[in-house]
């Protein structure tokens, strides 16, 4: 049996302090669980097993840690430990088997059903409010803002977002406007206090509807505003004079996408604007599912397209497409604005959610955001219509 008292690191050397010394992150891999974790499952989701079970730990900035992966050495100095690492790795899987960490989604049925849907937002949405408060600020906004600068506060920013939505959809007094996907209910509001508008939001996640209900009472918006706990394929309502779907589109499956536009297209009105705000890949290359880390951690049956699908899904459904782009750069910003949150509440959240549980929150907030500066990932707003006849009823240019 291969001795595992010498301590092993991965050594990340951030390359981007030109005339400066290094700024190493380690990565301690001493521990002969965390071995078995990489040599069980190599790559990424071995490695965020280590680390969200505690096995594997990190030391400095984890955006840091992974937008240097590539160039990791395996050292006790600068000397290559390559084959030492291997034989370890062997050794630790036959000796040490680890067991998946509890917080792994294990999900039953079929796939995209209402209720394995259900189940899958409740993995990753009914955590805790009072976590979600810490990660995400005031705004209680689970997606991404817009920044006129980069410089704007993060609340500033989400504010920016519900108002370019709602401006994007023309909303004014007496409209009815439905939010599917609607979260804690930040769109809903912010419709209700500024545009004087009928919002209805629902959600698959009671705890978001729990708390949106009780955020619009004591906001005093009761007569206007409503989240529902619920699936937006059982929605009765319809002739609805604007639709925003904000972050909901990652949860319906290739499949269900022309469906799932079919049935936006049935609640609205003629002459009513649909804004779909979705994290999207970009190109057509690879598969829509999500990476293993993602798919079994954070959004268990999560699917993304690219905007060139999105926009023919819509199209197909009926509406006429009038704008789109890309937000990237903006979500990079939001999630290094949530990932600062949650370090700086780091003791609490650990004590609401888990050790695991938050650091399976350091480690994708810290991923995703990477993942929008490379260019891995993007988020597209696609603006469509439902004609009048052949009436659009927008604008000649872009008034938003």
């Amino acid at each position: 049996m291969i001795g595992l008292d010498a301590p092993i690191e991965l050594v990340a050397y951030d390359g981007s302090r030109a005339g400066k010394p290094d700024a190493p992150v380690r990565l301690d891999l001493r521990s002969p669980l965390a071995l078995s974790y990489l040599a069980s499952a190599p790559g990424e989701l071995g490695m965020a097993r280590a680390y969200i079970s505690g096995t594997l730990d990190v030391t400095g900035d984890m955006y840091t840690m992974l937008a240097s992966f590539a160039d990791l050495e395996f050292d006790q100095g600068r000397s290559g430990l390559g084959l030492d690492l291997m034989v370890r790795l062997a050794a630790a899987r036959l000796w040490w088997p680890a067991r998946r960490p509890p917080e792994e989604a294990r999900l039953q049925g079929r796939r995209h059903s209402k209720a394995r849907d259900a189940s899958a937002i409740s993995h990753h949405y009914d955590v805790s409010n009072r976590f979600y408060e810490w990660v995400l600020g005031p705004s209680m906004a689970y997606t991404c803002a817009v920044y006129r600068s980069a410089g704007d506060t993060l609340e500033d920013a989400q504010f920016e977002k519900f108002d370019l939505v709602a401006r994007k959809l023309a909303l004014r007094p007496g409209m009815r406007l439905l939010d599917v996907g609607c979260g804690w209910g930040g769109m809903v509001m912010h419709a209700a206090k500024h545009y004087g508008v009928q919002a209805l939001g629902v959600t698959l996640s009671r705890n978001q509807a729990q708390w949106a209900q009780k955020a619009i009472a004591e906001a005093g918006l009761g007569d206007l505003a409503e989240v529902r706990h619920g699936d937006y394929r059982d929605i009765e309502e319809s002739g609805f004079d604007a639709v925003s779907s904000i972050g909901l589109t990652e949860h319906i499956g290739a499949k269900n996408l022309g469906g799932y536009f079919d049935s936006l297209y049935d609640k609205a009105l003629p002459g009513a604007r649909l804004l779909n705000h979705c994290i999207t890949r970009p190109d057509n290359s690879v598969q829509p599912r999500a990476g293993e880390f993602i798919s079994r951690y954070v959004f268990p049956d999560g699917e993304l397209e690219s905007p060139g699908r999105i926009i023919s899904a819509m199209h197909d459904a009926g509406f006429e497409v009038r704008h789109e782009e890309n937000l990237r750069e903006h979500y990079a910003l939001t999630l290094a604005a949530w990932s600062a949150n949650l370090d700086a509440n780091w003791t609490a959240a650990v004590r609401e959610v888990g050790a695991a549980r938050a650091r399976v929150w350091r480690l994708y907030m810290a991923g995703s955001r990477l993942g929008f500066d490379r260019n891995t990932v993007q988020l597209h707003q696609v603006l469509g219509v439902r004609l009048d006849g052949t009436r659009s009823h927008m604008p000649l240019r872009a008034d938003w």
